[in-house]
């Protein structure tokens, strides 16, 4: 199956990306603003704070998202980038 870059969202392209890349997945780890910036060009704005972490057959983590009813516009659509 080939998938269509274009039809990915970012937050899809970088977990593409680092499933296929190991040199990439090891910056992401490290420093995943840059990491972003450098494979993607896209600049995370200082106010989005971006945690990656990797799991394993033995270790996995739940993400609980945002209460909808607790969101507030964020200004300048800065959430927009990984969805």
């Amino acid at each position: 199956m080939i998938i269509v870059a274009e039809s990915l969202s970012l937050k899809e392209q970088v977990i593409q990306k680092a499933w296929e890349d190991a040199e990439f997945k090891a910056k992401l780890l490290a420093d995943p603003k840059g990491a972003v910036k450098e494979a993607f060009g896209v600049d995370v704005p200082d106010a989005i704070e971006v945690a990656v972490v990797e799991e394993s057959a033995n270790k996995y983590y739940l993400v609980i998202p945002q209460n909808p009813a607790d969101v507030t516009k964020v200004s300048n659509d800065e959430a927009a980038y990984w969805q």
